[in-house]
């Protein structure tokens, strides 16, 4: 919610007007309260009292993100474009940010762009009792980086596949653990962990234990002489 503002005029409609007109809302967006109704005084003209009330734009969720993010924006020098929906279904929140050179915004590997979703994460959230999951995206980079570490996974997988040892990832967000995790879950050789404490918590890909197991076997059976030749 926004504060309040006190606004006069010759009648509470005309107040109201002007209180739409300064905040730049509409009327279904507008909380008022009256606080001096108003008189025309004697012929009209005598002993007259303005109208008074006190209002303020009713803020949505969307409202205040765009609001944060737009400060966020002009502090930077930027002029982007904030397209913000609500899917009430989901219960997720998704803003989709355009305009020139939005690699800053996405800065490496997301970087950017996750601290500024985060950042709104906390903003929409206060004092909110249910929690609201929150999409910062731009020029569908979250879908090319999902198809990117989907690739990572596969390929990672395979290799363990072939070396029979396991693969310690480079440290990524949560997000990005889940999509490597997702990815993988299926997958009948290998399985995947999270390691590490934060900032640096990263995925290792290694052998299921059967696969392990029946590795050893095969390498039991061989002859002694094979055995002393066998590298892992």
């Amino acid at each position: 919610m926004s504060d309040y503002i006190e606004i006069s005029a010759k009648t509470v409609d005309d107040a109201v007007t002007k209180a739409l007109i300064q905040l730049e809302t509409t009327s279904d967006k507008l909380e008022y309260v009256v606080i001096e109704k108003g008189s025309t005084g004697i012929l009209g003209i005598f002993n007259s009292k303005p109208a008074v009330i006190k209002a303020r734009k009713i803020m949505t969720v969307c409202d205040v993100a765009e609001e944060f993010l737009l400060k966020v924006f002009e502090t930077m020098n930027m002029t982007v474009t904030v397209s913000c929906v609500m899917d009430e279904e989901e219960g997720c929140l998704n803003i989709d940010l355009s305009g020139d050179d939005m690699g800053v915004l996405i800065g490496k590997r997301g970087q950017t762009l996750d601290s500024l979703q985060y950042l709104v994460s906390l903003i929409v959230n206060k004092d909110r009792e249910e929690y609201l999951r929150v999409k910062l995206d731009t020029e569908n980079y979250r879908e090319r980086r999902k198809a990117t570490l989907e690739s990572l996974a596969k390929n990672i997988a395979a290799k363990v596949k072939r070396t029979k040892r396991p693969v310690s990832l480079e440290p990524m967000n949560p997000y990005e653990r889940r999509i490597i995790h997702s990815a993988l879950q299926n997958d009948k050789y290998v399985v995947t962990r999270s390691d590490g404490e934060e900032p640096y918590r990263h995925v290792i890909v290694s052998l299921k234990r059967e696969n392990r197991r029946d590795r050893y076997d095969r390498y039991e059976k061989r002859a002694p002489r094979e055995r002393q030749n066998y590298r892992a």
